[in-house]
């Protein structure tokens, strides 16, 4: 192995896969590092439901013969990853932390998984989750804890890939994204999540939670590694009906542009109202780094966007609505299967009328016009990922109805399918991250990458780590 001056489970994907491509650095090694990193401190996280390490060695030896054999596949070869529990995995569990699926094993993979998987990953196990990407505490498994302090949540619903991710216990994750769970635990554990446009991503294979808001993305440690993630995974797939056939960029390729020039618009009627929830100390850091933006040559314009106010009820009552649709059968024959919390919600979801549903949709469609009008003007748009950092694990889960209208500035990118990335913007007076979410136009991820990279690579952040 060559020199390197970071731990194993602290390089990137970008300085791992190069090591690997110069064979400095075996697949092998790097894989036995993260399954001792796992043993060492996932006991405390609970970031896995499942570790697949035999699986996972057999991966490594076999992407270390092909790169010593010259069949080098790319950035992703022999680099381990993980993948929240709703992704179908082939021939391991898949359970979306519910006993209602407690032991369902796939017998395919869904084609995220099957495109990392033929990129040279290796798995090294199953992510732990909010039942159903919804529900709150524990149903069949623990609830991850946040790596920062282990008394506070990394939020839902994909907690246990912002806990592994930030931890240092696998170098790339999925997520999925329904109201903000690729981005909350992103921004809540310090790390880089980003849900791509909808239909860039293909959700085959992923256990749905409302068909009209699901997106899917990469959760890593940089911009970077998010760019090289997303490279492999998106694109058009014939099994995905909501797949589009818009081109794919190469967006590593194109990660080098900077901020000169760019108009970052920011709704500041919503987020400084008292009622958007953002707490000072998190838009203190938020402004620091729109200022930050602004010198290395941004411009910074303000953007009305009228309905953002009605974005939360309208994003509830179209994903409940929708995940009760999928889970009806099983709600009515064996609803004890089902955590508190789901169960409630869904059974929310019922309650709402085709007229409610409606109205809804008629709330998502003036979105997406305000905001297109708002993208002739500005070229992204920007704003705290969460208005709070992370709350106390014990407090999750104790509103099972109150918390779905809880303010949110990452909803509405679901309702309008736009790509949105959270990137750490800085941390609490108690050592909390705090995240910064920059939002694009359709299919323009190229440039909500290039804005949070050139922000990553000022600040600096992810040069801090929560466990040596």
């Amino acid at each position: 192995m060559g020199e390197t001056q970071k731990a194993l489970y602290h390089l990137s994907i970008k300085e791992a896969g190069g090591l690997i491509e110069s064979r400095q650095l075996s697949p092998v090694e790097l894989t036995r590092a993260f399954l001792d990193r796992i043993g060492t401190v996932d006991e405390e996280l609970s970031s896995y439901v499942t570790v697949l390490p035999d699986a996972a060695l057999e991966q490594a030896r076999v992407a270390e013969a092909e790169v010593m054999g010259g069949r080098y596949r790319g950035p992703l070869h022999g680099i381990p990853v993980a993948f929240k529990d709703l992704f179908d995995t082939k021939g391991v569990r898949t359970t979306a932390q519910s006993r209602v699926m407690e032991h369902r094993v796939p017998d395919t993979d869904a084609t995220a998984a099957l495109r990392l998987r033929e990129a040279g990953t290796v798995l090294l196990g199953k992510l732990a989750m909010g039942e159903f990407a919804i529900g709150g505490m524990k149903s069949l498994f623990g609830q991850a804890r946040n790596p920062w302090n282990v008394d506070y949540a990394t939020g839902g619903s994909s907690s246990g890939s912002g806990a592994a991710v930030a931890a240092g216990l696998c170098m790339g994750a999925l997520g999925s994204d329904s109201g903000g769970s690729i981005r909350g635990p992103s921004a809540l554990c310090g790390i880089v999540g980003l849900k791509p446009t909808y239909g860039r991503v293909s959700r085959y294979g992923v256990i749905p939670l409302s068909w009209s808001l699901d997106h899917c993305g990469p959760m890593t440690w940089t911009v970077e590694d998010a760019a090289i993630m997303l490279q492999t995974i998106a694109g058009h797939d014939p099994k995905d009906p909501s797949s589009s056939e818009e081109p794919v960029p190469d967006y590593p390729g194109l990660l080098d542009r900077d901020v000169k020039g760019l108009t970052i618009g920011v709704p500041r009627h919503y987020l400084l109202d008292s009622n958007a929830g953002v707490e000072p100390e998190t838009w203190a850091s938020v402004e620091t780094a729109l200022a930050q933006m602004e010198g290395l040559g941004a411009h910074l314009e303000e953007v009305h966007i009228p309905s953002l106010e009605h974005a939360v009820t309208a994003n509830t009552i179209i994903m409940l609505s929708e995940g009760f649709a999928y889970h009806r059968a099983n709600l009515i024959t064996q609803p004890e299967a089902f955590g508190d919390a789901v169960r409630i919600r869904m059974y929310l979801g019922s309650l709402f009328s085709v007229s409610d549903y409606l109205q809804a949709q008629r709330v998502r469609s003036k979105l997406k016009r305000e905001f297109a009008s708002a993208f002739r003007r500005v070229d992204t748009i920007a704003g705290p990922t969460k208005g709070k950092p992370a709350g106390l694990l014990s407090a999750e889960g104790a509103d099972s109805i109150g918390v779905m209208g809880r303010p949110s500035f990452t909803s509405p990118f679901d309702q309008t399918g736009l790509p949105a990335i959270s990137v750490p913007c800085g941390f609490t007076q108690a050592g909390l991250p705090i995240g910064m979410q920059i939002i694009g136009k359709p299919f323009d991820e190229i440039t909500v990458l290039n804005v949070a990279h050139t922000y990553q690579q000022h600040a600096r952040w992810y040069e801090r780590r929560p466990i040596p």
